[in-house]
Formats: C-alpha cells, sequence, structure tokens
C-alpha cells in the first residue's frame, strides 16, 4: 500500500467526490472516499491516517482553481486524489454550454492546478478519469468524456502520478449489466456505483485486505 504512517489524504473533486459530506454524510461522504477510507484504515488501523474530503457538487476544473489555494494547497496534503471534468462536459450536453470546460482550457488548467499542488507542498497525486456510465464508446458525451479521460491518462504519466482508470472500471461492470444498475442518470452513482469506483481507487493504492 502506497500510503506511508502519518500521512494526509485530500480528495479534491466534484459531487461524486462530496457526495454528501458538507451535510448529512459529514465530514467524508457517503460514496467512494468514505469507503476507501473505511477499508484503508481497517487493513492498516496502525498507520493512523489523515483523510479530508474536498468535493463540491457541481464543480468544473474552473471552480477548483477559484478555490485551490484554500482547499487543495491550503490542506498540506502528503497525497492529494484529483477527480474533475464530469461537469466539464456534462455541461455541453444538458444547455449550459457556456458553463462547459472545453479540452485545451480543462488540460492547461488542470496541469496549472496539480504541479502548483506539487511545488507547494510536495505532495503526491492520485488522478482518477471523468467516466460516463454508457456502454456504447460512440454515444457522444461517452466518446467526449473519453477525450477528457485521455488528458487525465497523459497528465498522469507526465507527472508521475498513481492513475486511476475509473472508466475501465464501469466498462468491466457494464459488459454484464446496464448503466441504470450503477446511477439513474449515467454519473451519480448509488452505493454499488460508488463501490466500483472505491475498487478502483483501492487496487491502484495497491490496498489488501487485512489477514
Amino acid at each position: 500500500m502506497i500510503f506511508e504512517p502519518g500521512q494526509r489524504i485530500v480528495f479534491i473533486g466534484d459531487s461524486i467526490t462530496d457526495c454528501g459530506r458538507r451535510d448529512v454524510a459529514a465530514p467524508y461522504g457517503s460514496g467512494y472516499v468514505s469507503l476507501v477510507r473505511a477499508l484503508v484504515t481497517a487493513a492498516y488501523p496502525q498507520h493512523h491516517l489523515t483523510w479530508v474530503n474536498q468535493g463540491i457538487g457541481g464543480n468544473t476544473v474552473r471552480d477548483l482553481r477559484e478555490r485551490w489555494e484554500t482547499d487543495a494547497i491550503g490542506e498540506c496534503p502528503d497525497w492529494l486524489c484529483v477527480m474533475i471534468g464530469i461537469n466539464d462536459v456534462w455541461r455541453r450536453f444538458t444547455g449550459r454550454e457556456d458553463e462547459a470546460v472545453p479540452i485545451d482550457e480543462y488540460e492547461s488548467t488542470l496541469r496549472d492546478l496539480l504541479t502548483g499542488a506539487v511545488t507547494a507542498t510536495g505532495c503526491q497525486l492520485v488522478l482518477g478519469d471523468p467516466y460516463l456510465i454508457e456502454p456504447d464508446r460512440a454515444e457522444p458525451q461517452r466518446a467526449m468524456s473519453d477525450r477528457y479521460g485521455a488528458v487525465v491518462r497523459r497528465l498522469a504519466a507526465e507527472l508521475d502520478a498513481v492513475h486511476v482508470p475509473t472508466q475501465e472500471a464501469f466498462d468491466r461492470v457494464l459488459a454484464h449489466t446496464t448503466a441504470a444498475d450503477w446511477a439513474n442518470d449515467r454519473v451519480h452513482p448509488n452505493l454499488p456505483g460508488h463501490a466500483v469506483l472505491a475498487q478502483a481507487y483501492l487496487t491502484a493504492l495497491g490496498w489488501q485486505p487485512a489477514a
């Protein structure tokens, strides 16, 4: 497992990360962040890790930029886990095109944020892909989402970050199920859908269940 004793793990992103962490499910949310925290803590109780959830529903990379200094750098993470981009794409398909983030802006903004955090804190990065729970890769929103996911993969390689292939994780389960089994809107997972995300993160982190 890549986390070391005493480290501070910060997650930041949109509603998938937020998942009620600011209200009914404070402070970790009721989604994948909480599942990852619980399973890592159960397997490695001696590590005494600190966990922080800084997800905010509706965020794009533009929103992250506005709060990055406080909510990412200001948290002084040892590991910064970032999953952003779903809204950057989705806005284009929901009649809010002025709020959609073009892919060039998405890449340049995300690169600047990540490199700034590493420079300021010395943190290591965990990057999760934006995804769409849609099996048809030719469907327009899925095709665009895949292009944004390719940006994250490139940045992960460029910045020596841990990469979490969340889209691949959903594609694996979609081979045997329908999108509605995991989310009502192809974006916001139910609990089994969050478990798919958590499994992808745990695999990337090198988690092993307690003996």
